[in-house]
């Protein structure tokens, strides 16, 4: 028989609004304490010492609008975060600092996390939404410097980009991006030319998130609907899909794989964690805790697998974390 699932480990509670974004940093080297980022409604980012199971340090910088995207840039001390005050801030925090060092404004209004790739030592692609409606621009960071726009054909009618995920096969490699769009397409994306590779028609409604695993070349995409769409890319990168799985009640606000592509997460509507297996999309879960609409799931990035954690922030102000599958 199945065991039931587990509790939470523990629950951070004291957020005072809904949380949309979780990101640990626990790979550090001893005494580096773990942490986890959240962003909430009110504009705050918490920084979680997940030692004490308390805030360390609360950050200001999106003039209380919310807090939707919180990536790590190379070590704890440095961070980007994205608001709905349409600015992405990047932050120092070595030796107890809260500044914001630097921010770009996007000038867009929807909520579509931008996304982060390493191509150098000090040196981060980020594509974000653009201004126009249709469009991604790609940056180079720090230096601010635009890349290219990536705009659709005329007549694509692909509506307002709802996700991002930058990736490369190996460092080095050519960065490739996919988008999820409002026509429920997901765009494979060339970064240096600058055109589309491939589009596949996912979802018949808005892809909320995707997730993509590039040494498999698969990636997994949810929407309002009851349905987890699995799509690969083949080596002429074209995109096709893969299969399909029925969900239970409708609604994915997130998805994300673990880094050792082993399981992988998804953040329900209907309030419930759900995990599978990676590999074929077998049902391993369903995490019950909280009470109101599940906004995002987050892996942590421990060096030991024994240590990894899962965590999900909600509407209801809480953050559940749970030990999951840690020990295979």
């Amino acid at each position: 028989m199945a065991l039931p699932p587990p509790d939470p480990q523990f629950v951070l509670r004291g957020t005072g609004a809904a949380v949309h974004i979780l990101h640990f940093s626990c790979g550090g080297p001893e005494p580096d304490i773990p942490l986890l980022f959240s962003g909430s409604e009110s504009g705050f980012i918490h920084v979680w010492n997940l030692r004490t199971h308390r805030v360390d340090t609360a950050l200001d910088g999106h003039g209380r609008k919310s807090v939707y995207c919180v990536e790590t840039m190379g070590g704890k001390d440095r961070l980007l975060s994205q608001g709905r005050d349409q600015r992405i801030c990047l932050w120092d925090l070595a030796e107890g600092r809260t500044s914001v060092t630097d921010s770009v404004f996007t000038e867009h209004v929807g909520f579509c996390r931008c996304s982060l790739l390493k191509v150098a030592q000090g040196r981060w692609l980020m594509a974000m939404a653009a201004r126009s409606l249709e469009e991604v621009q790609i940056l180079e960071l720090p230096s601010k410097t635009s890349v290219c726009t990536l705009k659709p054909e005329v007549g694509a009618k692909l509506g307002m980009p709802m996700c991002l995920k930058l990736w490369q096969l190996s460092c080095g490699s050519q960065p490739v991006l996919l988008a999820g769009y409002e026509d429920g397409s997901v765009v494979l994306w060339n970064v240096s030319m600058g055109k589309a590779l491939s589009q596949l028609i996912c979802h018949q409604e808005p892809v909320m998130s995707l997730d993509f695993d590039s040494e498999k070349a698969k990636g997994i995409s949810g929407s309002s609907e009851k349905v987890l769409s699995i799509w690969s890319l083949n080596e002429q990168q074209n995109l096709q899909v893969y299969k399909t799985h029925e969900l239970v009640n409708a609604g994915i606000s997130d998805i994300t794989i673990r880094p050792d592509k082993k399981i992988l997460a998804t953040a329900g509507w209907d309030h419930r964690i759900r995990i599978f297996g990676w590999k074929k999309l077998k049902p391993l879960a369903v995490l019950d805790y909280h009470t109101a609409t599940v906004h995002c799931v987050s892996f942590s990035d421990h060096s030991n697998p024994r240590e990894r954690l899962l965590a999900a922030g909600s509407k209801d102000q809480r953050i559940s974390v749970w030990s999951i599958y840690a020990q295979t």
